[in-house]
């Protein structure tokens, strides 16, 4: 089905498209430079360090999304979206400054990601996922920060975007009667997994995995929750998201699984099933016979996907109204591609604290660097 590894170093970069690296910090002493400053939002500011790990992360992203694609392809992709790298860690200092004003805590849901990524690795303690960490060259402090700052913003886009677009039914049904052609479908299946790693496990370990897993079914099958039990037990990368696995046609399983589920009904559960690399519960999420699909069997994944088509639009326009309200400036050179008319400029002024407080936008400058 697919290999359940999880890379550390990009656990949470890539879930979010334009939350990348937390803003750092401009270290000075005795009037020698340190570190360039690229913007400055508000009282923050986005260092060239952070630049270029935002391009670094970015060309992994692009890589890991076009495996198989050549170099000019890969070029092209990676020059597509680097154009807005710098939009994206600006857009992310708004939202985190967003977050603070909403007085937003997400102290507990940081320690429970944590947790999450060490049982994915497969890793006994938290210490131990502090020096996997390290050991790939990464700042314990940095990970952690990434993590707290992308459950802020998604916190923050959940409440003031995500929560605010209403899909009518009236519009659901709409859809469905102008594109009753797009559900002429082949058979499917949606399904989500609970999945224990054997990997390098002896005989011994793998006896008892597998008798958790028939524990954790036999806990199902009594009525817990399969996502909840999915978020907590599961390893592998489907494990923050309940397990879930995604729409299969025939021909995209391997027949075990193949002959399992395409028998079972909405709802049903595989028994545990042992597989190269571990043991596997799936869980038919839903079942689609082939043919025109009922207006109730898709009348949940045509409202998903009518807030998808609102979604960046509304996000753009909110996070606009965020830089309006800030003060955003960016160094020459560089450019911010959703900067505001009018609203990102570079003067040397002298910012008094009474605007601020007042609400009234004073262009502030971009720090000086080493006199320059």
């Amino acid at each position: 089905m697919r290999t359940h590894r999880t890379v550390l170093a990009s656990a949470f970069i890539t879930s979010v498209p334009f939350l990348l690296m937390p803003a750092g910090t401009c270290a000075q002493s005795k009037g020698v430079v340190v570190e360039q400053i690229v913007a400055r939002v508000n009282n923050q500011i986005i260092t060239l360090s952070d630049f270029e790990k935002a391009r670094d992360s970015l060309r992994q992203e692009v890589a890991q999304d076009c495996q198989g694609c050549n170099q000019e392809k890969l070029l092209a992709a990676f020059k597509d979206r680097e154009k807005d790298l710098l939009r994206d860690l600006i857009d992310q200092q708004l939202l985190i400054e967003r977050a603070k004003d909403m007085t937003i805590s997400v102290d507990t849901q940081v320690i429970k990601q944590l947790d999450d990524v060490r049982k994915q690795n497969n890793l006994a303690s938290i210490d131990d996922l502090e020096k996997a960490v390290e050991s790939q060259g990464l700042s314990w402090e940095d990970f952690k920060t990434q993590i707290k700052n992308k459950l802020l913003t998604d916190e923050v886009i959940g409440r003031e975007v995500a929560g605010r677009i209403d899909i009518s039914g009236e519009e659901v049904k709409q859809f469905y009667e102008a594109h009753k052609s797009e559900f002429v479908l082949p058979e499917q299946v949606v399904l989500a997994e609970i999945f224990l790693s054997t990997e390098g496990k002896s005989q011994e370990d793998m006896v008892a995995i597998r008798m958790k897993a028939e524990d954790l079914r036999r806990r199902v099958l009594r009525g817990d929750d399969f996502d909840e039990i999915a978020k907590r037990y599961s390893d592998g990368p489907t494990a923050k998201d309940g397990g879930g696995l995604g729409v299969f046609e025939h021909g995209q399983l391997s027949k075990q699984f193949e002959d399992a589920v395409f028998n079972m009904e909405k709802g049903q559960i595989t028994d545990v099933i042992e597989t190269k690399t571990g043991f596997e519960i799936l869980k038919v999420v839903d079942h689609y016979q082939s043919g025109q699909q009922p207006f109730e069997k898709v009348e949940d994944s045509i409202a998903n996907r009518l807030r998808m088509q609102r979604m960046e639009p509304a996000m753009r326009k909110y996070l606009a109204e965020l830089r309006e309200e800030s003060y955003v400036m960016v160094k020459p050179g560089y450019a911010d591609s959703a900067a505001i008319p009018g609203g990102t400029m570079i003067q040397e002024v002298s910012p008094t604290p009474d605007a601020a407080a007042k609400g009234k936008k004073k262009k502030l400058p971009i720090p000086k660097v080493n006199g320059q």
